[in-house]
């Protein structure tokens, strides 16, 4: 019998699978603090996870661990050379959430160069012709996207700007031409010359040493004027301090964040106040759909590792 920690709540059918499953108990672990992990998590064989940090304070304890499986694609949360010294396997939900997190994209793209949010304010406040007349907006067609990653959210991101006639370049080193030309789009070698023509910038890159802080002063001042630049990947792949004076000194025109440095974003941070970017609190995989896929995902993976069914996308390489 497999032991399993459910750490935070999932969809309900991803409980339903796991119950109805032979071989596997579980246990739903509300409480995530450091001291409470520290003492329920020893008995487990495997656990899944969401926003909870499992650092080595708490995986040394966990003798018994084989497996993680991420409720969600990134993995930040997790100290991942512990994972490597000790041969625990990291599982993600590879497939379940590109479509709600592209949607996502395309919303903000919509909202931002269309004004949307501004003329619904004007609006309610009694200024229906002055609207007209004050906010700036642009259409997609012929737009250039520049699109940081060519993974699956990139991929269907892709499909969807195509389908607004945008132009599409893609910026990732790992991908070959063929498959990006096969999509529909264009692979571009030179980061630094991309971001100086691009009309719409998206990120869908992981955080790491190469990627921190990414997007910088320095690059914003290259990019054009209009630029509206959309960030679900990771918060810290954008220098929020030099995109807060980016915006406010009319370096680019504006940006959409559903990822932030500091999770939940602290009321301090300056880009709260700030009316030329569009905020969501980490949503963009949030919708009915997707939270239902991957709470399913993450109990079907952890389902095939006991069972020696992994499909071999749903495992990290540490």
């Amino acid at each position: 019998m497999y032991k399993i920690g459910i750490i935070e709540k999932i969809h309900e059918s991803g409980i339903e699978l796991l119950k109805n499953t032979k071989n596997f108990e579980y246990e739903i672990i509300e409480d995530v603090s450091q001291d409470n992990l520290i003492k329920v998590l020893p008995k487990f064989d495997g656990v899944t996870l969401r926003v909870a940090k499992l650092n080595s304070s708490i995986l040394k304890n966990c003798k018994k661990l084989k497996v993680i499986s991420r409720h969600g694609v990134g993995y930040d949360n997790v100290d991942l050379k512990y994972l490597k010294k000790n041969k625990i396997k990291l599982l993600i939900t590879a497939t379940a959430n590109a479509v709600s997190v592209a949607e996502h994209v395309m919303y903000m793209l919509l909202s931002l160069s269309k004004g949307i949010t501004k003329y619904d304010q004007m609006v309610r406040s009694g200024e229906f012709r002055k609207a007209v007349s004050k906010i700036e907006t642009f259409e997609l067609l012929n737009k250039e996207i520049l699109i940081l990653g060519f993974g699956r959210i990139g991929k269907i991101l892709t499909k969807r700007c195509i389908g607004f006639e945008m132009n599409v370049n893609i910026y990732d080193p790992f991908v070959d031409k063929k498959k990006i030309v096969d999509f529909g789009g264009k692979k571009v070698e030179d980061l630094n010359l991309a971001l100086k023509t691009a009309d719409f910038l998206s990120i869908h890159m992981p955080l790491n040493k190469v990627t921190k802080n990414l997007i910088d002063l320095n690059k914003l001042k290259s990019m054009k004027k209009n630029i509206i630049i959309i960030n679900t990947a990771r918060g810290g792949i954008i220098n929020e301090k030099d995109l807060d004076y980016a915006l406010n000194n009319k370096i680019i025109f504006g940006a959409g964040l559903d990822v932030f440095e500091k999770e939940p974003i602290e009321m301090s941070n300056p880009l709260i106040k700030n009316k030329k970017v569009l905020l969501s609190p980490h949503s963009a995989t949030f919708t009915k759909e997707c939270t239902k896929r991957m709470g399913i995902q993450t109990v079907q993976n952890l389902i095939d590792f006991f069972e020696n069914k992994l499909k071999k996308n749903m495992l990290v390489k540490l």
